[in-house]
């Protein structure tokens, strides 16, 4: 029995497989946060909606980890891969930041005293860069072929998935608020570049590429008849493609957000305004 996806030889079969790992992972992940919650009972406002968010983004980590997506993921077809990325880093990762409040994030970071680097590690420039530099060094044919042929490689691709799309999306929605950027149009700016923008480049050369990159995939047994080449340029289509809902999504938001701010300011300005009181009096 293995404890984590990784490269199989044998025939793609739908009997279900079990990976304790995945699944002590998981528990890892949700069990803390209900202990923390239930000795707590919720502190502060919309901990139900908390609570909620962070189980759909700890559903979201199982599923691109466990079987049968983390298996063919890991060892048969690029665009299971690719799913799994997605699902890990647009997913998983702002759900759980999400459905983390801010007591819990400040007690965690001071125990392991890690507060200092993450407020570095949060800030726009180092998040959008490590992030990118993730995205492109783990989509290398080297780092695929080599990571996904073990257990252990495969487990650290999927942590450092999740790790980087934490950390990307701390700027924009850190449950603290020393991580988040104030300026609406800098997160605009932000999300369109961070993950708008480099990500097109490995996509690219997956969906245009007329050969394989990828020995794992090129070599596995075919699933359902799926060439390789075409496998991998539904890869690419989907680097490409299906973050626009996520990501046009959030800015979109973002920009309401923006504009009711605005018409805060606006309000608070003309009652403060001495001259529009008297007229208003009048």
């Amino acid at each position: 029995m293995r404890f984590w996806c990784s490269t199989l030889e044998d025939p793609w079969s739908w009997t279900f497989r079990a990976y304790p790992g995945v699944w002590l992972a998981t528990l890892l992940l949700v069990v803390p946060y209900l202990i923390c919650q239930f000795r707590t009972q919720g502190q502060g406002h919309g901990h139900k909606k908390r609570l909620i968010q962070f189980l759909l983004g700890s559903l979201a980590f199982w599923v691109a980890s466990d079987w049968p997506l983390g298996l063919l993921g890991a060892s048969y077809l690029a665009f299971a891969h690719m799913i799994q990325f997605m699902l890990y880093t647009l997913i998983a990762a702002p759900l759980i930041l999400l459905g983390t409040p801010e007591w819990m994030a400040r007690r965690m970071l001071r125990r392991i005293r890690l507060h200092r680097l993450s407020c570095t590690l949060s800030k726009p420039v180092i998040a959008g860069s490590v992030f990118n530099l993730m995205l492109v060094l783990t989509h290398s044919p080297w780092a695929v072929d080599t990571l996904r042929s073990s257990q252990f490689g495969s487990f650290a691709m999927d942590f450092l998935w999740l790790f980087c799309g934490l950390l990307v999306w701390l700027p924009i929605i850190s449950p603290l608020p020393e991580h988040r950027m104030s300026s609406y149009p800098g997160k605009i700016v932000y999300l369109f570049l961070a993950m708008g923008v480099v990500p097109a480049i490995p996509a690219g050369f997956m969906t245009f590429a007329s050969f394989p990159l990828y020995a794992t995939y090129e070599l596995a047994p075919r699933v359902h008849n799926i060439g390789a080449t075409t496998d991998q340029q539904m890869a690419g289509l989907i680097m490409k493609l299906g973050g626009i809902p996520i990501i046009w999504g959030s800015i979109v938001v973002i920009m309401m957000r923006w504009s009711e701010q605005n018409g805060k300011d606006e309000i608070t300005t003309d009652f403060c305004d001495p001259q529009l009181r008297v007229e208003s009096d009048q």
